[in-house]
């Protein structure tokens, strides 16, 4: 069963749906089972290519591996052409993740995920979206952006932001060497975050879903993100080993409390099934 948020913080949650003042970050557990999770794939690829370094369930190790036995495009077009031959999930499922948060009244969505699966589920809303990605790379640097000409995201016509690329291989943030370029990029240049983006930062609750424990693009989004003001929230999925999740647990609450992140701990879906119902209650109130 999930440990469930306390009701003073789904208040506050809810409110900040309703006036447009939360920010969802989606990762790789949003997606599953759609796609397979990163720690799936890692250990695909350690049995498939030779892997013999250890943590085969570390995604960012093995894509690393792969970089420099094979080339730095190689475990990118893996994970491309997997993600090309996926089937969308159902959106109409109440605890599906995508599905929910495209009725909600949002106009900035992020994610780390490289697949299109949120604007998807937005377009099947009716809503005018665009797709856009952080420009970490240089290779994007004097590309144009939508918010080139003074776009800004509503609910109406809302943005989902990539930070970690999408269909280009070479703007994927997968490896450890990706990993390191985008902080180093990100430190030194903090308007590769677009303003609306920022805007919504400073101004959201922001909500992440589908991460694990320890998940290394977890940690990256508190170092490369501004520091942000409000209460967040994070649903985080636990070790299915009992007396290890106790462990781990105790000392990610420490670890975030710092940051007034409050910690939902269960999977995605669980989460976002109780999200549905509270924000159908919240609508007839």
């Amino acid at each position: 069963m999930p440990d469930t948020l306390d009701e003073k913080v789904w208040t506050t949650l809810i409110q900040n749906i309703k006036a447009g003042r939360c920010t969802p970050f989606l990762g790789a557990g949003a997606s599953y089972p759609a796609l397979p999770l990163g720690s799936q794939i890692a250990e695909e690829w350690a049995k498939e290519y030779g892997y013999n370094f250890g943590n085969t369930s570390n995604l960012v190790e093995v894509a690393q591996f792969l970089a420099v036995e094979y080339d730095p495009l190689f475990p990118k077009d893996l994970i491309l052409g997997r993600i090309a031959a996926a089937k969308p999930p159902d959106f109409t499922a109440p605890d599906e993740a995508h599905g929910l948060l495209a009725e909600l009244p949002l106009p900035v969505y992020l994610t780390t995920n490289y697949d299109n699966f949120m604007a998807q589920a937005l377009k099947r809303r009716y809503r005018d979206v665009r797709r856009e990605v952080c420009r970490w790379h240089e290779l994007l640097k004097n590309e144009p952006s939508e918010f080139d000409q003074g776009y800004e995201p509503t609910v109406a016509n809302p943005v989902v932001f990539h930070l970690h690329g999408h269909t280009k291989p070479e703007l994927l943030v997968l490896t450890e060497d990706d990993y390191l370029s985008f902080l180093a990029n990100i430190a030194r240049n903090p308007q590769l975050l677009p303003q609306p983006i920022q805007k919504a930062l400073d101004r959201s609750t922001c909500l992440f879903i589908g991460y694990r424990l320890g998940d290394w693009n977890f940690r990256v989004l508190f170092q490369s993100l501004p520091k942000m003001r409000l209460r967040n929230i994070a649903v985080l999925k636990p070790p299915d080993d009992q007396a290890t999740a106790d462990k781990q647990r105790d000392y990610m609450e420490r670890y975030y409390a710092a940051m007034d992140l409050h910690v939902y701990w269960g999977t995605a879906c669980d989460f976002c099934a109780e999200l549905r119902q509270r924000w159908e209650q919240a609508k007839t109130v």
